[in-house]
């Protein structure tokens, strides 16, 4: 399914310089597009990796400092990681949800009184 918007998509990279890359597209199913959703699945996917060995981590009650910093710099990493592709997806949704005039289908009118 291909999904028509007319906003910029916060790409899952940066610049060298550390500043946010967005991708403007009529269509989702570019080939750039298709490559941000590849590192979007890879950097959950990784960040569900770090996750477990974090808990593994913090259930050894022999582990030393230098284990836990490890692990919280796995964890820091990944999370900027999973939040950028939240923000993103989510500021897809709330692109494509909308119609010509700004309402959202997925409220009933009648919730507005």
């Amino acid at each position: 399914m291909t999904t028509h918007t007319n906003a910029l998509r916060l790409l899952p990279w940066t610049t060298l310089e550390g500043k946010p890359c967005f991708l403007s597209s009529d269509t989702d199913g570019g080939v750039l597009s298709r490559l941000a959703d590849g590192v979007e699945m890879a950097q959950t996917s990784r960040g569900a990796e770090v996750l477990g060995g974090a808990k593994a981590v913090l259930a050894d009650p022999q582990v030393g400092a230098r284990e836990l910093r490890f692990a919280l710099a796995r964890v820091t990493e990944v999370l900027g990681d999973v939040l950028r592709v939240a923000e993103s997806r989510g500021a897809r949704l709330s692109v494509s949800y909308e119609d010509e005039e700004g309402d959202d289908p997925r409220l009933p009118a009648e919730a507005f009184g």
